[in-house]
């Protein structure tokens, strides 16, 4: 890791009042708002989190996009520190050298004090190509893990064929993309529309089907969750195997825990294992005996974010 730089920003840059152009958290946003400001010919630089010490609102590998005319987007904290690092990020750009700056516990910033009462560590890259970028937003369309290699050494950034594990790798740091969670709902029922709604609502890419789909297969993948919202065993169990083959990270069905017990014995005597029933969230969502189409919806997603964040979201 490189070493603190305390920088004054020039002139014509510490004039300047950055500006948050729009709220999100979304890694392929945040990329895409710096490649859409290098394709108009604009500075730009990619703000990372590479150190935590304490407590922190974001995780390891969050990023800030920031443009020269100090437009940016994304959080590295809680929203305390972003406007002072896209300062630092115009300075940056305008210097055309990278820097790793502090805040919180250990930073020189003493004005500056994270809520968390922790620290972070941040990388401030001056974009020179579009083409890292480029990758991993193609990467991620369709649908595969991408990364980028960051050296504060040589300054350079890189795509990666490899999906790496967030963090340091020797004296560089990688980050971890994953595809958006995609949300297949099945099912007629009020329920089914009622958690579709709010999966979009929450940004997922949503799929609402009331039968088997004949390209199932191909819409499952590892990034993926399936919600059977069926009052009928009968018509879930062709989707509930289709599930099963497809190894999404998510599998969960509506019903009591009778009614699993129904299930599971109709997969076995299709020759599935325990292994695989296991898989199964039944009765589906956190919490039991949501008997309201909101309540169970809130209850699904809850299960569904949970189990995410499980398999290591980045």
């Amino acid at each position: 890791m490189g070493q603190n730089a305390i920088c004054i920003a020039p002139a014509d840059t510490a004039l300047i009042t950055p500006e948050q152009a729009f709220l999100t958290d979304d890694s392929r946003e945040i990329l895409r708002f710096a490649l859409e400001a290098l394709t108009a010919g604009m500075g730009a630089a990619l703000v990372t989190l590479v150190a935590i010490r304490g407590g922190a609102a974001r995780s390891l590998g969050a990023q800030m996009a920031v443009r020269e005319d100090g437009l940016y987007c994304g959080f590295v904290s809680g929203g305390c520190v972003e406007a002072a690092v896209a300062h630092e990020a115009m300075a940056v750009i305008a210097s055309g050298q990278d820097r790793e700056v502090r805040y919180g516990e250990g930073s020189p910033y003493f004005d500056i004090v994270l809520p968390c009462g922790g620290g972070i560590t941040l990388s401030i890259h001056r974009l020179r190509a579009a083409q890292p970028l480029l990758a991993v937003l193609n990467q991620l369309e369709q649908r595969q893990p991408a990364g980028l290699r960051y050296s504060p050494k040589s300054q350079t950034l890189h795509s990666i064929a490899t999906p790496p594990k967030t963090g340091w790798q020797g004296d560089t740091f990688d980050t971890a993309y994953r595809p958006d969670v995609r949300v297949i709902v099945f099912g007629r029922s009020i329920e089914a529309q009622t958690t579709a709604a709010l999966a979009q609502a929450v940004g997922y890419d949503v799929r609402a089907c009331t039968d088997l789909d004949s390209h199932i297969d191909r819409m499952i993948d590892a990034d993926t969750a399936v919600l059977l919202l069926w009052h009928d065993l009968h018509r879930e169990l062709p989707v509930l195997q289709a599930a099963l083959r497809g190894k999404p990270f998510y599998i969960g069905a509506l019903g009591s825990h009778r009614t699993h017990v129904q299930r599971s014995q109709s997969l076995r005597e299709r020759g599935w294992s325990e292994a695989d029933i296991a898989r199964i969230n039944a009765p589906i969502g956190i919490f039991p005996k949501a008997r309201d189409a909101r309540s169970l919806a809130l209850s699904v997603l809850a299960d569904v974010a949970a189990a995410r964040q499980q398999t290591g979201e980045p």
